[in-house]
């Protein structure tokens, strides 16, 4: 009997907690200025402001009312600029957002959708989770991320002959002197975030405790998602996309994105990693033709047969505050309104510099006050805190668009 209570206890010991410990898993976020995340923490009210979102807000705000450290998740962080890059790291709170202009040695004051994407992990999967991050603004796909089976980046038809319409440099395209140090500079900018992204994960992933400290080696990691926000800067490249304004216009994108994945996954030596694409949601459902366009053609690879189950696109248009939006156009008002007066146009009221400074700065006061309404002007400080190409800085909408990834995430992981 007392044989029988030792190999008992014995078994025991062999089916602890920790013989059952999974791998830790690990989600990596990379992309442009809007992964790097401009909205200030100073906007979380406006999250509370809708009874659809309020309940995010709880889970993003402690019972103290500073922001929440996350029990279950850390994050490793890489930004700053070329050749100045920095990393910032610990427990997953506010503050792992853009960074321009604020300290490098601690969590600044804006986030973008890791905040909540480590939430959204964290409640979700009960276990520890890890998130590195490298974002960096004003990016393209098709040269600083280009990656490696991309082949080199070359001019399409089009625009070669535009150039050659314009030798003397016109309409955006550079005079001819000035074309072989564009080729040079385009050269040297091919592919550098790309390896710097990859850099920083394999040095991550080669000591996940630096970042993790409970982290167990027996107990290893699983590649367990990637997630993808850019767009903008490609959208505008009209080098690269000189039919931007037709359907197909950047079908190139597709085809850079599909390289992209298989890239990634193949230099993580991880085949079936999760795969979310973020789709530019900038204008919401008033956007114009071009961002229409690149949105088809960022979702296009997700219903690829090689990428089925595990390639998502999340569109973040749903995610775009219409309502600041109108305020921002008013805004916009304002500014033209006062560009007229300061140069003393025909058609403004100081047409040939009738008015004094004080008439001035009282006809604007007045201006914007019949334009922007008091009610506005609050929401507006509520909500908003950058511009429009940043989805105006909104944390409410940066809020939405992690716990958007995480659960697009999340159905990929459920698969078998």
């Amino acid at each position: 009997m007392k044989r029988n209570i030792i190999t008992i206890a014995a078994l025991l010991c062999l089916l602890s907690p920790l013989s059952f410990a999974k791998p830790l898993k690990v989600f990596i976020l990379t992309g442009q200025s809007n992964m790097e995340g401009p909205a200030s923490i100073s906007t979380f009210d406006y999250i509370g402001d809708d009874p659809a979102t309020a309940p995010l807000l709880k889970r993003m705000r402690g019972a103290d009312g500073n922001p929440t450290v996350a029990e279950g998740a850390w994050i490793s962080y890489l930004t700053g600029a070329e050749g100045n890059n920095f990393e910032l790291q610990g427990k997953l709170t506010a503050g792992y957002g853009s960074m321009w202009g604020q300290e490098p040695t601690k969590p600044g004051t804006n986030i973008g959708p890791e905040f909540t994407f480590g939430l959204t992990m964290d409640a979700a999967l009960g276990e520890p989770v890890l998130i590195i991050k490298a974002a960096w603004g004003g990016l393209t796909l098709n040269t600083n991320f280009r990656p490696p089976s991309a082949g080199p980046y070359a001019l399409p038809k089009q625009t070669l002959e535009l150039w050659a319409q314009y030798p003397q440099g016109a309409h955006g395209v550079p005079p001819a002197a000035d074309r072989e140090k564009w080729h040079a500079d385009r050269l040297a900018a091919t592919g550098v975030y790309y390896r710097l992204m990859m850099e920083h994960v394999k040095k991550v992933l080669s000591n996940p405790g630096r970042v993790y400290p409970a982290y167990d080696p027996e107990q290893g990691f699983e590649l367990a998602g990637f997630a993808w926000l850019q767009g903008w800067n490609d959208m505008c490249d009209t080098d690269t996309y000189p039919n931007r304004h037709q359907a197909d216009g950047y079908d190139e994108y597709s085809r850079l994105m599909a390289c992209f994945i298989r890239d990634v996954r193949k230099d993580l030596a991880a085949p079936k990693m999760p795969f979310v694409i973020g789709v530019i949601g900038v204008g919401g459902d008033q956007a114009n033709t071009e961002t229409i366009n690149i949105r088809k053609a960022m979702a296009a690879p997700a219903s690829m047969p090689e990428f089925k189950g595990n390639v998502a696109a999340v569109e973040t248009a749903p995610f775009w505050s219409s309502e600041l939006s109108a305020i921002a156009d008013k805004h916009d008002q304002v500014q033209a309104m006062r560009s007229a007066i300061d140069h003393k146009h025909k058609d403004s009221a100081n047409a040939g510099g009738r008015m004094t400074d004080e008439q001035k700065n009282e006809f604007m006061k007045k201006f914007e006050s019949d334009l922007i309404s008091p009610a506005e002007a609050t929401m507006w400080k509520r909500g908003a805190s950058n511009f429009g190409f940043h989805y105006l800085g909104c944390a409410k909408t940066f809020a939405l668009m992690g716990k958007a990834f995480a659960e697009a995430n999340l159905k990929m992981i459920s698969k078998p």
